[in-house]
């Protein structure tokens, strides 16, 4: 069954909501892509396209028995870091620090928004091992939607932090590169 974008979307919003007031909204993308990384990759293990190895104990099944628990925090940021060691990921999927009393609080405030957070990721419109949107670039359109949606709601200039598709595609076609070239669209111009 092919999921549906939108559902995709409204929980990365929901998963979104549940970070406001802690920090910056800047910064809810690392922890949201960071968290829908885990769980693509982690859906995927042992499917025959799956590129990332999952160790034991480090998939989002693992992070999921960490519900309630004090070191919720620390057991998130073990798990992700073991998902990077074993892909050479280091610095770049672990970057985002979920054990942060600055962001997430500390005590009973931690363990309830990172349950929270992990209750919509565990969501049935958010399974990819039998859920697949079939040559769609999940991670890559959800990147795209959340940078898309933090460059409006901020009151920074959006070209700060997003260069809309639609340009990227005009740019692309600028510099001679066309369709023929990619499996998909003409990739999102980098951030600056």
């Amino acid at each position: 069954m092919a999921i549906k974008k939108s559902d995709i979307y409204r929980s990365l919003w929901d998963s979104c909501d549940q970070l406001r007031g802690g920090m910056d909204a800047s910064l809810y993308k690392d922890y949201i892509l960071t968290l829908l990384f885990v769980k693509y990759v982690s859906d995927r293990a042992g499917q025959a396209d799956a590129l990332i190895e999952v160790p034991d104990g480090c998939s989002f099944e693992d992070i999921k028995k960490l519900r309630g628990n004090k070191e919720i925090g620390e057991g998130i940021d073990t798990a992700i870091a073991g998902i990077a060691e074993a892909n050479d990921l280091k610095n770049v999927i672990d970057r985002a620090y979920f054990n942060d009393t600055e962001k997430f609080g500390k005590g009973a405030k931690m363990v309830s928004t990172l349950t929270s957070l992990i209750n919509i990721f565990s969501r049935e419109e958010l399974n990819f091992s039998r859920n697949r949107a079939d040559g769609d670039d999940i991670l890559g359109d959800a990147y795209e939607y959340l940078m898309r949606n933090f460059a409006t709601e901020s009151g920074k200039s959006k070209g700060q932090f997003y260069t809309p598709a639609e340009v990227s595609r005009v740019v692309a076609a600028v510099a001679g590169i066309n369709r023929a070239n990619s499996p998909r669209h003409a990739a999102p111009a980098p951030c600056c």
